[in-house]
């Protein structure tokens, strides 16, 4: 279908596209609107940026608004399940807009946010729920919610939930859901383990499938230069004080990586923000609206706090570190050129991450374009590793920036360890200390007696981070068995089912 008024959606819902000046839906949404107004299962493969929110949503609007039901205290009638925080938020937020004209409620159940507010919330009765499977674990144990009125269940981002450890919060939570339902199950990816996860959540679906994840954007240039990794940071401050850059999103491996990316950057007068799980809710809301309204240029951020970030105008993806799973490098490199507009995607590459280059060069059947270092760079890295970093004030921010903007450095306290996932990537199946916390944020308690998420990990193997000039520890995390600076705990990942 070419024009979503040959779809016989409810008015309501024509309303609130035209309002949002939709005529046209996207290869995913034409395909699976029309399946999804039939009642029908449906197993997506579809990457962010391609319209597959718009996709599930309107098909879920457009029943409930031709079946209405009373609305019951904790009891929701849909389920929309996502791995972080920023993509429940925006998941919501597209409810909401094409809702708008509907009496519907839409609420969402995160970590980084009070408990007991959402529990107010269900308590006056839901239509939707977008959760993260964490969080929404705590509110059926405290008996905030029963899951046994839901007809709708969507998985969005099946691949990065599994990958981030969610797959016992899935075996718990999926049985308390009516098994007389309909399911849409959408991924990036389709490896074995998530067709094996699809075929017992899924009934008869419809397969629908877009962009093939090896395809990376035509009007992305895609370079990459070699360098040691104790001068990546000298090379991204100086490639970021003399190029015209509009809107940099810089990609780390570990969360402690993107806080010192950030604080560097701040000591050289870059205004900088960070977003990754041991940030409060606020401050991630914060940094990204910042970065969506040009005031902050550069965000650095983890893979998977990025999971959901939608901002048009980001001319430079650069890869800080160069991701082992070469989908991640298509998904990173996927939020800029976007909307017609041309983008450059930048690798730093050192020694140790020249396969995993190698293997993305393979995936997308491309050659990155090989850019020498900088003229006089040796002088350049002096100068930088030379600078005074920024004093941190409370709450774990930094002073700094252009213009005395303050750039978000390392929350400390009781949202986590300091370091990340020492794992040094996030292959399927390894335990992830960085993403078995985006779930559930920042706790005020956190159990004593709980190993610190990823503490199983093999110490000899290394995090993969920015090191300092001649090397040393790995950024990704400390030596197992240590006991983290300043007494701080992990804070709870999903719960082994």
């Amino acid at each position: 279908m070419t024009n979503f008024k040959d779809m016989n959606l409810a008015e309501p819902l024509m309303r609130a596209l035209e309002s949002e000046g939709y005529t046209t839906p996207t290869p995913i949404q034409a395909q699976t609107v029309p399946l999804g107004m039939q009642g029908k299962d449906i197993l997506g493969i579809a990457q962010t940026g391609t319209g597959k929110t718009a996709a599930f949503a309107l098909p879920i609007l457009d029943r409930f608004s031709r079946n209405t039901a009373r609305i019951e205290p904790r009891r929701p009638r849909c389920l929309v399940l996502a791995p972080t925080r920023e993509l429940a938020t925006q998941i919501a937020v597209s409810f909401r807009t094409y809702g708008r004209f509907l009496r519907l409620s839409v609420e969402t159940a995160f970590g980084g946010t009070p408990v007991g507010k959402q529990k107010r919330a269900l308590d006056r009765g839901v239509d939707i729920l977008v959760a993260t499977p964490g969080r929404l674990i705590d509110l059926l144990e405290q008996r905030a919610l029963t899951l046994d009125g839901i007809e709708v269940l969507v998985l969005d981002e099946a691949d990065q939930m599994l990958d981030m450890g969610f797959i016992h919060a899935l075996r718990r939570i999926v049985p308390l859901v009516p098994k007389k339902r309909q399911t849409l199950f959408f991924s990036a990816t389709m490896p074995k383990d998530i067709s094996e996860l699809a075929s017992k959540y899924l009934t008869n679906p419809e397969k629908v499938a877009v962009t093939p994840v090896a395809t990376t954007a035509v009007r992305v240039q895609q370079t990459a230069t070699l360098v040691n990794q104790n001068e990546k940071q000298a090379l991204l401050t100086v490639m970021l004080e003399r190029e015209p850059i509009e809107r940099a999103l810089v990609f780390t491996r570990t969360k402690h990586g993107a806080d010192r990316v950030v604080r560097h950057l701040l000591a050289a007068n870059i205004k900088a923000a960070a977003i990754h799980g041991n940030k409060s809710q606020a401050q991630r809301e914060r940094a990204l609206e910042a970065f969506r309204e040009g005031k902050c240029p550069v965000l650095v951020a983890t893979d998977i706090a990025a999971r959901g970030i939608d901002i048009d105008g980001v001319s430079h993806v650069i890869n800080f570190e160069v991701p082992n799973v070469p989908e991640q490098y298509v998904h990173r490199i996927g939020r800029t050129a976007r909307a017609g507009a041309d983008g450059l995607a930048i690798s730093f590459v050192a020694k140790d991450e020249r396969s995993y280059l190698r293997d993305i060069e393979k995936l997308t059947r491309q050659s990155l374009q090989m850019v020498p270092l900088p003229e006089n760079f040796v002088a350049d890295v002096e100068r930088v590793n030379s600078m005074k970093l920024p004093p941190k004030k409370s709450g774990g921010e930094y002073e700094g920036g252009r213009g005395g903007n303050r750039g978000e450095g390392r929350r400390r306290g009781s949202g986590g360890a300091p370091g990340g996932n020492r794992n040094g990537g996030n292959r399927r199946g390894k335990p992830q200390g960085e993403a078995i916390r985006e779930d559930r944020g920042p706790r005020a308690n956190p159990v004593s007696n709980r190993k610190p998420a990823g503490a199983h990990a093999s110490a000899g193997k290394p995090g993969g981070g920015w090191r300092g000039k001649g090397g040393g520890k790995p950024a990704g995390g400390r030596p197992a068995g240590s006991k983290p600076a300043g007494g701080q705990r992990h804070s709870g990942g999903p719960r082994q089912g």
